[in-house]
């Protein structure tokens, strides 16, 4: 087991659209992490879509970079709606 990948799983349950991450499966390949992915986390029928991706393959961002990060640019007003005049056709919005 010590060549075997850790890949993150992901399920999309019947009433959701989007997939969430459920946990992870050491797997020889993607095949192989599927189907563990199956027995695992989808036993009760609770999952009409699976996805695993190679841990290695994932790129995030840092906890302590939270605040820089994901702070709105003040500077870059053209990413505002507000910027923007909008042409008289338009005026319902």
């Amino acid at each position: 087991m010590a060549d075997w990948t850790l890949f993150e799983v992901f399920v999309r349950s019947k009433h959701g659209l989007n997939h969430k991450h459920v946990g992870s499966v050491h797997a020889a390949d993607a095949t192989m992490a599927l189907e563990n992915a199956r027995e695992l986390y989808t036993r009760r029928s609770e999952g009409v879509s699976l996805w695993v991706v190679p841990a290695e393959q994932i790129t995030a961002s840092a906890g302590d970079e939270k605040e820089p990060f994901f702070d709105p640019a003040d500077d870059k007003v053209y990413r505002h709606a507000s910027f923007y005049k909008l042409p008289p056709e338009v005026d319902q919005m």
